[in-house]
């Protein structure tokens, strides 16, 4: 259609970080080669700022501020990790890529002594949750995981990262229960999920999918929380609380699709979360959260672990791997 203007809305929140550069270097392209203006609304900050001619930060108040991105980035709260190391250095300027920021560390990196890391990080192994052999299952009629075998301990934090297309969500759901595998066993806490049912599923394994749409069914946040409290029999107001400690300001009366993608996934992980189960499911539970929710989610699964609970999430933010994954699971070509 030839359009002169280009407005995204987070054009790359659910795709992994190749995908995700290619369509932000195709956006290059149309920009630079054919003079299209392109207007993106974007979370992730650390893939879209080095590509930007200006940023346009809208405060919680409502007033606006214009500038480019060194100058937008000298004072906002909402930044790319990269901003934060740029400001906990105290380099003069702002650095928006990663080469920049290689080439402005150089002699501070040169000067620094690193402590020797160990190889694998030291896990929970007193118990093993979750024990899966030989697994192999299918997506329609593609054979999406061949013949996968892992175990989970207590009391980690397991990462499941690839490209779109490459069986996360597939192992997620099998592993809840969802879906039988075509072959190979699987046990959480010794009990075949699929036998799983009412409360003994619920305290045993929580779930929250990629669209959390399908765990929200009344008609205010208000009503959903109160639910929660009655199913997960707590006391009322807790999963509440939780929602306002991931993503406050959430009206009661809201109705949850007039919620933004990021608050509905708050709200569906504060339903799963508040029954308090032994293993923890998540399908890409940064998807549409702004920093702040991230570092709240962060917070709470880092709490959940030292707990002694054990959280799976499949995702492709590399920041939320890097800050609370014990170990990953990278799937590729099944």
């Amino acid at each position: 259609m030839h359009p002169k203007v280009l407005v995204l809305d987070e054009p790359t929140s659910a795709l992994d970080p190749i995908a995700a550069e290619e369509v932000l270097s195709i956006l290059h392209r149309l920009v630079h080669d054919l003079g299209l203006t392109v207007i993106i609304s974007e979370h992730r900050l650390e893939r879209v700022i080095q590509f930007v001619d200006r940023i346009l930060h809208i405060q919680e108040d409502g007033t606006t501020s214009i500038g480019t991105p060194e100058e937008i980035m000298k004072t906002s709260a909402i930044a790319p990790p990269i901003v934060h190391l740029a400001r906990a250095l105290n380099l003069p300027e702002i650095s928006l890529s990663v080469r920049d920021m290689r080439r402005a560390t150089e002699e501070i990196r040169s000067s620094m002594t690193f402590p020797d890391c160990p190889r694998e990080p030291t896990l929970a192994r007193n118990s093993v949750l979750v024990i899966a052999k030989e697994i192999t299952a299918t997506y329609g009629m593609a054979e999406v995981l061949k013949s996968t075998s892992f175990e989970m301990n207590i009391g980690e934090v397991i990462a499941v990262m690839g490209r779109n297309g490459a069986g996360k969500s597939t192992l997620l759901r099998t592993i809840a229960g969802l879906q039988p595998p075509a072959r190979g066993s699987l046990t959480v806490n010794s009990i075949n999920p699929l036998n799983l049912k009412g409360s003994a599923r619920i305290s045993l394994i929580g779930f929250v999918p990629q669209e959390p749409s399908d765990l929200l069914f009344n008609q205010s946040v208000g009503a959903e929380c109160r639910q929660a409290d009655l199913d997960n029999k707590v006391a009322v107001g807790s999963t509440f609380l939780l929602l306002a400690t991931l993503v406050p300001d959430i009206s009661e009366l809201t109705h949850p699709r007039d919620l933004s993608e990021g608050q509905r996934f708050a709200l569906a992980i504060s339903v799963v979360l508040s029954a308090n189960p032994t293993l923890l499911i998540l399908d890409e539970p940064t998807r549409g959260l702004d920093y702040r929710a991230k570092k709240s989610l962060v917070s709470i699964l880092s709490r959940l672990a030292s707990a002694g609970k054990t959280i799976l999430l499949s995702t492709h933010d590399v920041e939320l791997v890097a800050e609370v994954a014990t170990r990953v699971i990278f799937l590729a070509d099944g």
